[in-house]
């Protein structure tokens, strides 16, 4: 077992790998919420709170408004509730 692996049986949370997208941007990264309830609730737990924003970690952005444009890397992102259009697991091969 890697010292990640190990890590992560560790934490109080569930790590889950999205695709974010709105009006203007494309999202790649992981959400985190505690280890209450169900995971396959993850997701809808995270859109259905009150708080306004989640936060998104290891990510990569890209513009849908100009495509040339670089991705960006970032180590954390907040992203507000109100602007996302569609939020889904983004599976690993």
């Amino acid at each position: 077992m890697e010292n990640n692996e190990i890590l992560e049986l560790t934490t109080s949370s569930w790590r889950e790998k999205v695709y974010i997208e709105t009006a203007e941007y494309i999202i790649r990264g992981y959400v985190f919420m505690p280890k209450i309830g169900k995971k396959s609730r993850l997701l809808s737990e995270i859109l259905n709170t009150n708080k306004q924003f989640i936060a998104v970690k290891n990510c990569t952005i890209e513009s849908k408004l100009n495509p040339q444009r670089e991705v960006e890397e970032h180590e954390f992102l907040q992203v507000n509730i109100s602007t996302i259009l569609l939020m889904r697991p983004l599976y690993e091969d």
